[in-house]
């Protein structure tokens, strides 16, 4: 059985090469995600998620 959800990109969303977006997955505005990065969860606006489960970065922890 398979199934799938609609994801949702913002405006000004980057998103690098190789990277997985999980179906249902939100990506608010101007939240880059890094290459190769699996996203599981929905990543915020003026966040940026990088890594394997993507993590979200923002701009006070860079």
């Amino acid at each position: 059985m398979e199934f799938g959800r609609p994801i949702r990109v913002g405006r000004n969303v980057w998103i690098g090469a190789g990277a997985i977006i999980l179906p249902g997955v939100t990506i608010g505005n101007d939240a880059p995600v890094g290459a190769g990065s699996i996203v599981t969860w929905d990543v915020p606006a003026g966040t940026t998620a990088v890594g394997n489960p993507a993590r979200i970065r923002t701009s006070e922890s860079r």
